[in-house]
């Protein structure tokens, strides 16, 4: 969500990769990382480095003759280019070495209107959300981006948009606007549900981020700024199960966020919450994060992770998360070769910290789960690269009974858990 900004610092160039979460309103002058939660944008300029290597070439003359050259060239294919877009559909036949060749230059409007068409689709769901918040500072005001998933008034936003939010006014895309109300927040994730007092409104169509690819088009739909509505930026799925650090806007905490979807889709302060959609218009994520030291890299909720909460909602239900109580680290074939573990894959329960790897009290320690136990599958589904722990447990509800199979003193076994609810903190 878009906030006052907050001067740079020089960051600690040592420190860990973080994500900042920015609330409606900043106070101080903190130290910048170099991630911000999403709608975030870099706090300085970006410095630019000469490069140490030149490349010999041709002389000053050559140089201007080649781009004269180089311009007509471009002009004429612009040319040709701008007559293929409005001209009708043929196709153009060249000749060389006396062989014709038939080259498909079908690039028209129609071929071309998939962003077009998802935006269409989309857009009448995706709300401004402006903020006013409290806090011994005297508060603020601000905004982020939400999109609509059920016509009777739910919405879906990140947590760090309403987070001590005291007024919350939601603008529909058809400059409508609802006082709104925050249903409840997600403890697992960056995540929050708000509601309206109406009903008949445009629902995004939801999708799936189960079967995504990198390289798949993403195209992210916001209010960058509060001003812009229904901004579009496009890019790819850049990469699948990514982790963050995020802290808020004054970096006096932080949380870990996991899984999710990275995106070089542009994504700027107000975007926050606002939906990131497939080519067909279906909501596969919800922006929350973007880095602020790097170009293009942006992060997204997956949408099966909201689904839950967001079914609890519709449900009438308090929003609860499953819990097992363990720390854990996800086991790829360095750490098993550095570690010397039985397996390549799998969870291993361990803590870098001085806090316990199975939680006191926990439905793990009920169960009998110890420090050093490697959980290699839950109710029969293997745990992989792709495939986290938290990705298995988070379609159940808190009181389900799920079936762990773990590796321990290079034996496996099978262990009965019954979750719990994941606490607030």
């Amino acid at each position: 969500m878009t906030s006052k900004p907050v001067p740079p610092g020089d960051p600690d160039q040592t420190q860990p990769v973080e994500v900042q979460h920015y609330g409606p309103s900043a106070h101080g002058d903190p130290e910048r990382t170099s991630w911000q939660a999403a709608p975030a944008w870099s706090s300085r300029a970006p410095q630019s480095a000469q490069p140490t290597v030149v490349r010999r070439g041709p002389g000053a003359a050559a140089l201007i003759a080649i781009a004269v050259v180089a311009g007509m060239l471009s002009g004429a294919l612009s040319a040709v280019g701008v007559a293929n877009l409005i001209g009708d559909r043929n196709t153009v036949s060249s000749t060389g070495n006396g062989t014709e060749a038939s080259i498909v230059s079908d690039v028209t409007i129609a071929e071309s209107s998939a962003v077009i068409n998802a935006v269409d689709a989309i857009a009448p769901s995706v709300v401004t959300i402006q903020v006013t918040t409290g806090g011994i500072f005297g508060g603020g005001t601000g905004s982020g981006s939400g999109f609509i998933f059920d016509a009777d008034g739910y919405i879906v936003t990140n947590r760090h948009v309403v987070a001590n939010a005291e007024e919350l006014v939601v603008v529909l895309n058809d400059g409508r606007q609802f006082p709104g109300t925050v249903y409840g927040v997600d403890t697992l994730t960056d995540l929050a549900i708000v509601t309206v007092e109406a009903t008949g409104l445009p629902a995004a169509a939801i999708g799936s981020s189960g079967d995504l690819e990198p390289g798949q088009l993403a195209i992210a739909i916001g209010n960058p700024l509060g001003n812009y509505e229904n901004t579009v930026t496009t890019g790819v799925v850049s990469g699948l199960g990514r982790q963050i650090q995020a802290s808020d806007a004054t970096q006096t905490s932080s949380e870990q966020l996991n899984n999710l979807i990275q995106t070089d889709a542009a994504i700027n302060p107000g975007n926050s919450g606002g939906p990131l959609v497939n080519s067909a218009g279906q909501v596969i994520g919800v922006n929350t994060a973007v880095s602020t030291t790097a170009q293009g890299i942006g992060f997204a909720i997956p949408i099966d992770v909201a689904k839950p909460i967001m079914q609890q909602a519709l449900d009438g239900e308090e929003l609860r998360r499953p819990w097992i109580g363990v720390f854990y680290s996800m086991i790829t074939p360095a750490l098993a070769e550095q570690q010397d573990l039985p397996v390549e894959y799998g969870a291993l329960i361990a803590t870098g910290g001085s806090r316990a790897a199975v939680i006191p009290g926990s439905p793990a320690e009920e169960a009998g789960l110890r420090e050093g136990d490697i959980i290699v599958a839950i109710d029969g589904e293997e745990l992989s690269a792709e495939t986290d722990l938290s990705l298995l447990i988070v379609p159940h509800e808190p009181g389900d009974a799920i079936t762990l199979r773990i590796v321990r003193d290079n034996s496996a076994r099978e262990v009965q858990v019954t979750l719990g609810e994941l606490p607030e903190d």
